[in-house]
């Protein structure tokens, strides 16, 4: 019998064709069905900006009853110049300070910058950093590696800058779309355990454009392309991950759905896509 063993988030890019705040995305989420919401953070800056706060948003996610998952940030915390990792690691503070209050648990932290010239022992000790900088936050990044990268693309990069690192409680953003275009395998999962998974992005992607040349823009709801997501859910199910799935999209065309027709669309198509069957 099939069954989805994970627990549900929305990414906010799926919303964005919609041109929502932060509260609105919430409100969705919740309404769709999810169990969480992956906020980003242009999205909590701009509330705060215009006179809100993330103590009153945590609230109001806590009355709807969904969690607040994760955040999507650009931090170039592991940036060759180190003049450009200072700015970061002051960015890194204030940013952390309204995750923090939002209680949000941790952050994406991509290879965002120029790191093309940077070993991955270099990026492993920036990371270490980066780390013992969030500590004092609460807050804790996730390390994600990006397809189109430089460094950092595969995921047996992130496995051994995790390591690397030395720092213990380290875990990994796993996305179907940034495996296919770095060349990752599912074999690669193997190496890792549920605990080194902080949140796995769930997207798919066709068959055209090719992987050299396909895009963000190109992915797809989960089930619609020709990415491996029954095998994918087998193998996370099989590691004993139970966390959060999250919906991340970057659509150019919604069609005439409402964002809450298209938020329960995708709620769907996850579900479908990433059940197992044992």
């Amino acid at each position: 019998m099939a069954h989805f063993p994970f627990r549900t988030a929305l990414n906010a890019s799926t919303l964005f064709p919609y041109e929502l705040g932060i509260r609105e995305q919430i409100r969705i989420a919740a309404q769709a069905g999810y169990d969480g919401i992956e906020i980003w953070m242009k999205d909590l800056q701009q509330h705060v900006a215009e006179g809100g706060t993330a103590d009153e948003l945590r609230r109001e996610a806590e009355g709807l009853g969904i969690e607040i998952a994760n955040a999507i940030s650009f931090i170039a915390w592991a940036d060759e110049d180190e003049a450009v990792r200072r700015s970061a690691a002051v960015q890194t503070d204030e940013e952390l300070a309204l995750l923090s209050e939002l209680g949000c648990p941790s952050f994406a932290a991509p290879p965002f910058g120029s790191v093309a010239n940077a070993s991955l022992d270099d990026i492993a000790d920036r990371f270490a950093a980066l780390a013992e900088q969030c500590r004092k936050h609460g807050v804790a990044p996730v390390l994600e590696f990006w397809g189109r990268s430089p460094k950092l693309n595969r995921l047996s990069e992130a496995v051994y800058i995790a390591m690397q690192s030395r720092v213990a409680d380290a875990t990994l953003l796993l996305d179907p779309f940034h495996m296919y275009t770095g060349g990752s395998s599912l074999n690669d999962l193997d190496f890792l355990s549920a605990d080194r998974i902080g949140i796995v992005h769930a997207n798919d992607y066709p068959e055209l454009p090719p992987r050299e040349t396909i895009g963000d823009e190109d992915r797809l709801f989960p089930g619609d392309g020709i990415a491996p997501s029954g095998e994918l859910a087998r193998r996370l199910n099989k590691l004993g991950y139970r966390g959060f799935l999250s919906l991340e999209l970057f659509l150019r065309d919604v069609g005439d759905r409402s964002a809450l027709e298209l938020a329960r669309h995708g709620l769907g198509k996850m579900r479908s896509a990433y059940s197992v069957v044992e």
